[in-house]
C-alpha cells in the first residue's frame, strides 16, 4: 500500500469507492459533493496495485482545528487496515500544520444503522471521544455525532 496526496485529481476513482459503499454513501447529492471536495481540500489516498483503495479528505476550520470531512475504503478492501493507515497519515499531516484537535461527524447512535455503529466503533478504537449530538444538523433521520481527538 502506498499513500498519495494531499492534492489529488482522481475523481472517478473516488466516486467508484463511494459507490461501492451504498449503505454509507447512498445520498447522491452528498456523494457527488464528497467527490468534488476531494479536488479542493487536502485528500490522501491509499493505492493498492496502482488503484485507489481508500481515501480521506480533510477540512481546516482553524489553524489548530481540523476535521475528517470524508473517509472511505472500497468495499473489497475493507478490514485490511487501510482506513487506520489513512487516518494515522492524516493525523500526522494536520499535526505538521499546527493542529491540536481533529474532529469528525458521523451518524449518532440514536439512529439504528448497523453501518454507522461500525463507524463509531472505528473512531472510538482510535481514541476519538464523543463530544456532542446535533439532532437536526443534517436531518432528523441522520442525527450528527461530533467526535474529537486531541493530538499530541
Amino acid at each position: 500500500m502506498n499513500i498519495v496526496g494531499p492534492a489529488l485529481e482522481r475523481e472517478q476513482e473516488i466516486e467508484d469507492i463511494l459507490r461501492s459503499l451504498p449503505r454509507w454513501f447512498g445520498i447522491e447529492k452528498a456523494l457527488l459533493m464528497y467527490v468534488a471536495d476531494s479536488t479542493t481540500r487536502p485528500t490522501f489516498a491509499a493505492e493498492v496495485n496502482g488503484r485507489l483503495a481508500g481515501f480521506i479528505t480533510l477540512t481546516r476550520h482553524f489553524p489548530q482545528s481540523w476535521e475528517v470531512h470524508c473517509i472511505a475504503v472500497a468495499a473489497q478492501h475493507r478490514n485490511a487496515g487501510i482506513g487506520s493507515a489513512l487516518l494515522a497519515h492524516a493525523e500526522q499531516f494536520v499535526r505538521g500544520q499546527g493542529a491540536r484537535v481533529l474532529q469528525v461527524k458521523t451518524v449518532a447512535d440514536t439512529s439504528p444503522s448497523p453501518e454507522y455503529a461500525e463507524t463509531r466503533k472505528f473512531y472510538e478504537a482510535r481514541s476519538f471521544t464523543a463530544l456532542e449530538i446535533f439532532p437536526e444538523l443534517w436531518n432528523a433521520r441522520n442525527p450528527a455525532l461530533q467526535l474529537v481527538k486531541l493530538l499530541a
